[in-house]
């Protein structure tokens, strides 16, 4: 997938995971906490979307790299590089 893509998937699973937040806003380089209502609950369900998706495994150490747009597209991207979008 490209960093495009990435980011395309992302805003789809925060569409799921928040309706009601306006994501056509959303700063990449701004975490996601100070932008939306999301609470440690709404980040896991990041994780495990991503796991179910696309079989992306996140190691718990590395939750801090998905803190914002900008820093989960570089961080997902090596990861995910050889994943064809359906």
């Amino acid at each position: 997938m490209s960093p495009a893509e990435i980011r395309e998937e992302i805003l789809d699973i925060l569409g799921d995971i928040a309706p009601d937040e306006n994501l056509d806003e959303l700063v990449d380089d701004v975490s996601f906490r100070e932008q939306m209502e999301l609470d440690s609950m709404d980040f896991l369900d990041i994780v495990m979307e991503l796991r179910k998706r696309h079989r992306v495994q996140i190691p718990e150490e590395d939750y801090g790299h998905l803190a914002s747009m900008g820093s989960t597209v570089s961080y997902l991207e090596p990861k995910m590089r050889d994943i064809v979008k359906a």
